[in-house]
């Protein structure tokens, strides 16, 4: 008997016909810097005109078991916005703006549905930050992933001028620290999440959740904010940027804070979404592993001259995106103290 590809559990039928459905998302995201055809070996961008020393900004991440929500919601778009804005963050953390995006799918056996409804979000998170989607790719290994699971990662391009890159190499005692606020969790401490909302709560998605008139996957799904349009217009005022990701407020602001710089936050400055508040509650969660896990209210963190600090606020309202004066920088080791309760 002759052994054929989908014996294994491969459809090369399915990724094709999947790949003709995404062929049309990636069309709409095309700028005036895409380069070369739709399905080559590789997606090409020009570097826009205007800089004396451009340098490439990449960076590469997921959603984490975020994922595994949206699966059970057979909800899977936002996971797809969610990439992209996580990943734009990234690199606007160093001064970048987004140029180009890649996408990557992994599934025990692909569905062209999920397949298109993932690069639906994909799509639509490149042409909200007019970011080219260059490209990607579907891998189906059944032997890899359980019937119905998939992951999902990214790659980003973006560009900025040698000069005026963020390193955090300007910050220096008396800059002022201001909270952008996150809408919910974003894509960081899905696992410990899951495992309260699921199997402490014992709530399914269609619950309401605790506190709040929204259900779980509602709370469960927000789409990871992006920061871009509240920050952009005033990076030349930026000494550094952090993005709060895995590792919470103090790990990752800790990683642009220059010796002899340390970072005082006073921790009642900003308030706690209602999801926070329950996630510590039900699972008699620690304060300490908290603000290890959650970005806890504040997804970007910018650390500013006293004089600056009006404007860039005054930027992020126009946005919508409320923003808190939650410290500043002493003379001290690189580190982030909190005080307050």
């Amino acid at each position: 008997m002759t052994d054929r590809y989908s014996d294994v559990g491969v459809h090369a039928d399915l990724a094709e016909q999947a790949k003709r459905r995404i062929a049309e998302l990636v069309r709409g995201t095309r700028t005036a810097l895409a380069l070369g055809g739709i399905g080559a070996f590789g997606g090409m961008v020009r570097v826009p005109p205007g800089f004396e020393r451009p340098v490439l900004v990449l960076s590469t991440d997921g959603v984490g078991t975020k994922v595994l929500v949206a699966a059970r919601a057979g909800a899977h778009d936002t996971v797809g916005e969610d990439l992209v804005n996580h990943c734009v963050n990234d690199i606007l953390v160093h001064g970048a703006r987004p140029l180009a995006f890649l996408d990557y799918i992994a599934t025990g056996k692909l569905e062209p549905d999920v397949a298109t409804a993932i690069v639906t979000g994909v799509a639509r998170g490149c042409r909200a930050h007019e970011m080219t989607l260059v490209g990607g790719e579907t891998a189906e290994l059944p032997d890899l992933y359980q019937p119905g699971h998939y992951d999902l990662a990214g790659t980003i391009v973006g560009i900025v001028e040698e000069a005026a890159a963020l390193h955090g190499d300007r910050v220096r005692p008396g800059d002022q620290v201001i909270g952008y606020a996150s809408n919910g969790l974003h894509t960081n401490g899905y696992s410990l999440a899951r495992h309260i909302v699921f199997e402490r709560l014992k709530l399914d998605l269609d619950d309401p959740f605790p506190e709040t008139n929204r259900t779980v996957a509602q709370v469960l799904l927000d789409v990871h904010r992006s920061y871009a349009a509240a920050v952009i217009p005033v990076l030349p005022r930026m000494h550094a940027l952090a993005h709060v990701t895995g590792g919470g407020i103090a790990g990752n602001l800790v990683r642009v804070l220059p010796d002899g710089c340390e970072a005082v936050l006073d921790s009642a400055a900003w308030p706690w979404p209602i999801v926070f508040r329950v996630l510590m509650r039900a699972g008699d969660v620690s304060l300490g592993e908290m603000r290890r896990v959650f970005n806890l209210g504040v997804g970007m963190i910018a650390v500013v001259a006293r004089d600056d600090v009006e404007a860039v606020s005054s930027a992020a309202a126009r946005m919508d995106v409320p923003t808190w004066l939650i410290g500043d920088v002493h003379a001290g080791p690189a580190r982030v103290r909190f005080t307050g309760r």
